[in-house]
């Protein structure tokens, strides 16, 4: 099936005379005929779910569609975006580890990677995800596990080379883990280009109403993870399931299956079935929706481009833009709704014209139908030195619009009435 088809279609398949909808299965528990049955759900050797932590029918069809729109073996939803980049490295990564990651990636998952995960012991170098292979490949260390990036970054809107990132796993015998949120599924398929592993916070575009927080993991089922002898915790005995061998039990399903039983089994950021429910709503229109977005961004982009207020703009599908090109390669239906702008004179300049527009809303939120804007220095990325914020693309008058489905000259209109607050 096609991408629309599939958002669609996939995952739920009604028997006959079962609901056409999604079922949403409100239950933490289920029931069963023996005593036998619920030990080999322990042992995983039957597939049925037994508690919602680990798996539920509402959020387990959620999961078959998105692996379906990414072309993976399977998929793991998860409380939240962050959720999902944790477990991501958390499966492959413990301490005494190190990964590499793009540093033009989204703030949190800065942190996450920077500091929580050191915590653990998982070092973390970051790099510019611009550099030639060869300066990448001097950052490898012999207990490198992973590299990380994002096909857009939030709020720099740099757009990663995938291939080029993939190149640098692939050699080193490591994973590229790519966060695909911004794209989602419909503008960029990762896998396609090489990536392992696929994180999204379906917060933002595949959910597309701020309704429902989530994330998830994809699977592309490609990645040999016994080949290089550097992931024991998945080609090893897990003595918590009886000196289980992921690899040799699931195949191409081994990572997935060993980030759901024994990840979110032990750390349970799990997604609720409502949260499914919502999840799957969002996901039906996703292909409408993420190609108007892109649409109107490109014209509020064009209009921004010719303000003389506007010090400069970060927007991939402009051909004035440093990542056109790639652009082109990577995301040739468009490159979703969010723009990042510099405002001449700074801070207070920046603060005045976000408190001057009328309908476009200051909101700590990105990627959903309402427009929304939001000052990344003093919001997202308040945490980071100025050397940081230098590193991940972000000046002091930077701005973060994310471009709704209303008509877009309304929303021009907006931007122009406030732009004429700040010229006074």
């Amino acid at each position: 099936m096609r991408p629309e088809t599939m958002c669609i279609q996939a995952g739920y398949e009604p028997k006959n005379g079962s609901p056409r909808a999604l079922p949403i299965y409100q239950s933490t528990t289920f029931t069963f005929d023996s005593t036998e049955h619920v030990g080999a759900l322990f042992d995983l050797t039957a597939g049925d779910a037994f508690y919602t932590r680990l798996g539920n029918p509402t959020t387990d069809c959620v999961e078959k569609k998105i692996a379906a729109l990414e072309g993976g073996v399977g998929a793991l939803c998860t409380s939240s975006g962050q959720a999902a980049s944790m477990l991501a490295v958390m499966n492959i990564a413990e301490a005494g580890d190190h990964i590499i990651a793009a540093s033009a990636i989204y703030g949190g998952t800065f942190n996450l990677l920077g500091v929580t995960l050191k915590k653990f012991g998982v070092d973390v170098t970051f790099v510019d995800g611009d550099a030639p292979l060869e300066q990448l490949q001097k950052e490898i260390r012999p207990n490198t596990k992973a590299v990380f990036g994002e096909t857009i970054a939030n709020p720099a809107l740099h757009v990663l080379d995938i291939e080029k990132f993939a190149a640098l796993a692939h050699n080193n015998g490591i994973p590229l883990i790519v966060d695909n949120t911004f794209a989602t599924p419909i503008l960029c398929r990762p896998f396609e280009f090489g990536a392992d592993i696929i994180v999204h916070s379906t917060t933002k575009y595949m959910d597309g109403h701020a309704v429902q927080m989530g994330g998830v993991i994809v699977d592309s089922g490609k990645f040999d993870w016994g080949a290089s002898g550097k992931f024991p915790g998945l080609t090893e005995p897990d003595e918590s399931y009886h000196g289980l061998r992921y690899t040799e039990s699931f195949g191409a399903a081994a990572y997935i299956t060993k980030a759901r039983v024994q990840l979110m089994r032990d750390m349970g950021t799990c997604q609720t079935p409502m949260g499914a429910f919502l999840l799957d709503l969002g996901l039906q229109t996703l292909p409408l929706r993420i190609r108007q977005h892109s649409s109107n961004a490109l014209k509020v982009a064009q209009f921004l481009e010719q303000q003389p207020d506007v010090e400069f703009i970060n927007y991939p599908n402009l051909p004035s833009d440093k990542y056109h090109a790639l652009a082109r390669k990577y995301l040739p239906e468009g490159t979703a709704g969010v723009i990042s702008f510099s405002i001449k004179g700074g801070r207070a300049r920046a603060a005045k014209f976000i408190d001057s527009l009328k309908m476009i809303s200051l909101e700590v939120h990105v990627a959903d139908i309402h427009s929304c804007i939001l000052h990344p220095a003093t919001a997202t990325h308040r945490q980071l030195s100025d050397e940081q914020l230098v590193a991940c693309g972000i000046t002091p008058g930077l701005v973060r619009l994310s471009v709704g489905l209303e008509h877009v000259d309304d929303i021009l209109d907006d931007l122009k009435q406030a732009f004429a607050a700040i010229a006074q």
